[in-house]
């Protein structure tokens, strides 16, 4: 009776550990599907909400801690101990993507028997193998690179003569171009401030102080000018840009000021235009208008932003060299409707939450409409572009207009859906610009997007040191920012530039940049 007992009670350990696993994985299955579906969805019809962004994210959290479950349990059910009627459970995993094939192989060969393990013969003949691919990581080496350069005496007329001495981008440097663009990626790309750096450096046995890593980065920011002003006459030339804001720290005297990083970026390839991409940031210690009025000083464009009013004299008829032409972002304006439609966010919000706006609704299903249509028209010449928001835009946007300015007549000025509806109508000709010009985009997401690797780089290096800190980290910021738009890597794009920009001559400097470095690249690997 108690082995009885005991069998028992071991099989239905094993069936509950089965179960488990089975549970878990099925739920892992379900999270990476769905995941996936969402993505799906996203690439071919567009976000559909705000909120869909966030989704993403919690859905990838949400499967990473289910993996991590169903693991558990999978191994939890390979350890129970069963008897023949229950099986071990092995979950089905996504199938696996092959190794790069650019990758190096190093094989371990596994010593063969020298003789038969069941008759003891030393005939043994080969068949095959089976090879077990399994990824690796080699850690971080250091080596010094030793330049020699010998020097020569002439026999004859006794002249010494040595080669030069290789270019270092801080006088008498010693770190190289590899070594520096790493540190410069790691600060401004990845927003690891340099005292991490220093006591990562550390513990591989490499003393480099705070001091010496700053004399580094403000080095190679004086030899990477020459691109940022290249780079800036690019974005400033364009027919359109983006442009947009957000806080930047700096620290002064006992506090630190709520500074500004700009941000303006060309991005021609909405309308089929063939110019390269590129971002142009700088920084400032507020917000004032006049900043927007000096970095654009020389612009005459179109200016897609948000409704800040430091932008307004920008659009005055009497600007010299001439106004800038206004368009609004429809992303601005629909989340003012959204917030006030959300059931998801009011549901949290419990006893505080805000009444759900039907108008509010309606506004938002009203510009979706305006959305998918722009989704068809994402890459199109801008004058195929405009044809068909004529032809499929202009009414809804007419309704609009007639619908929330009936809907605004019953409102009272203090009630919430009026000051989102107010924020439009008063606007309006900066909100239809895009029915008037095919250049012209619904959004000022190219802006927002570039700012976003800043926005999460404050978490980590919380502020600039001082407003030179600041302009310097503008600088980065665009290089790195102008790399990422043309798929470039940029800390093999700095490492490179570093290395040749002392030998590029001023008319060749052109060449270095992202957009033609990328061409380059390309073109020797083809050969």
């Amino acid at each position: 009776m108690i082995l009885a007992e005991r069998a028992a009670r071991i099989e239905a350990e094993a069936a509950a550990a089965r179960a488990a696993a089975v549970s878990s994985g099925t739920e892992a299955l379900i999270a990476r599907l769905k995941l996936e579906i969402e993505k799906l969805r996203r690439e071919l019809y567009g976000s559909r909400s705000e909120r869909k962004a966030r989704l993403l994210e919690q859905m990838e959290l949400q499967l990473e801690d289910l993996e991590a479950d169903a693991t558990e349990d999978e191994l939890a059910a390979e350890r129970a101990p069963r008897c023949t009627v229950v099986q071990s459970f092995e979950r089905q995993r996504p199938s696996r993507k092959p190794f790069p094939e650019h990758l190096p192989r190093e094989r371990i060969v596994i010593a063969a028997p020298e003789s038969c393990p069941c008759c003891g013969s030393t005939k043994l003949s080969k068949l095959g193998e089976d090879v077990t691919e399994t990824l690796e990581v080699i850690p971080r080496q250091w080596k010094v690179m030793q330049t020699v350069r010998e020097k020569f005496s002439c026999r004859q007329c006794e002249t010494i003569t040595q080669p030069p001495a290789p270019f270092h981008v801080t006088p008498r440097g010693f770190a190289g171009p590899n070594l520096l663009a790493m540190v410069l990626f790691e600060k401004f790309g990845q927003h690891q401030p340099l005292n991490r750096q220093s006591e990562r450096y550390a513990r591989e046995g490499i003393d480099l102080s705070l001091s010496t890593l700053a004399d580094q980065v403000g080095a190679c920011a004086t030899a990477l000018r020459p691109l940022h002003a290249l780079i800036e006459h690019h974005v400033l030339s364009a027919e359109r840009l983006h442009g947009d804001d957000t806080t930047v720290p700096i620290l002064a005297r006992g506090k630190t000021a709520t500074g500004r990083a700009w941000v303006y970026v060309r991005d021609d390839q909405p309308f089929g235009g063939t110019s390269p991409p590129a971002a142009l940031f700088y920084a400032s210690r507020d917000r004032s208008g006049d900043h927007p009025g000096r970095h654009l000083q020389q612009f005459t464009g179109i200016l897609q932003a948000d409704a800040y009013a430091g932008y307004n004299r920008l659009y005055l008829p009497d600007r010299k060299p001439g106004p800038i032409k206004e368009a609004l972002c429809w992303a601005h304006a629909r989340r003012k409707f959204f917030v006030l439609a959300d059931i998801a966010v009011n549901a949290r919000r419990g006893r505080n939450a805000m009444p759900i706006s039907p108008i509010a609704f309606e506004a938002v299903r009203r510009i979706d409409l305006l959305f998918h249509v722009e989704r068809d028209v994402n890459g199109l010449a801008a004058a195929e572009r405009l044809a068909v928001r004529q032809e499929r835009s202009a009414s809804p946007v007419a309704e609009l207009e007639a619908w929330m300015r009936g809907e605004r007549a019953k409102l009272s000025r203090h009630a919430h859906v009026a000051q989102a509806i107010d924020y439009m109508l008063k606007r309006w000709d900066g909100f239809t610009r895009f029915l008037q010009d095919g250049r012209v985009c619904l959004t000022n997401n190219a802006a927002e997007r570039a700012l976003r690797g800043l926005a999460l780089g404050r978490k980590a290096w919380l502020f600039a040191g001082s407003d030179r800190g600041a302009d310097r980290a503008a600088i980065m910021y665009t290089l790195i920012g102008t790399a990422k738009l043309n798929d470039v890597d940029p800390q093999a794009w700095l490492a490179d530039v570093l290395a040749r920009i002392a030998e590029t001559q001023q008319n060749q400097l052109a060449d270095l940049l992202p957009w033609n470095w990328r061409r380059d690249t390309i073109t020797a690997k083809a050969a």
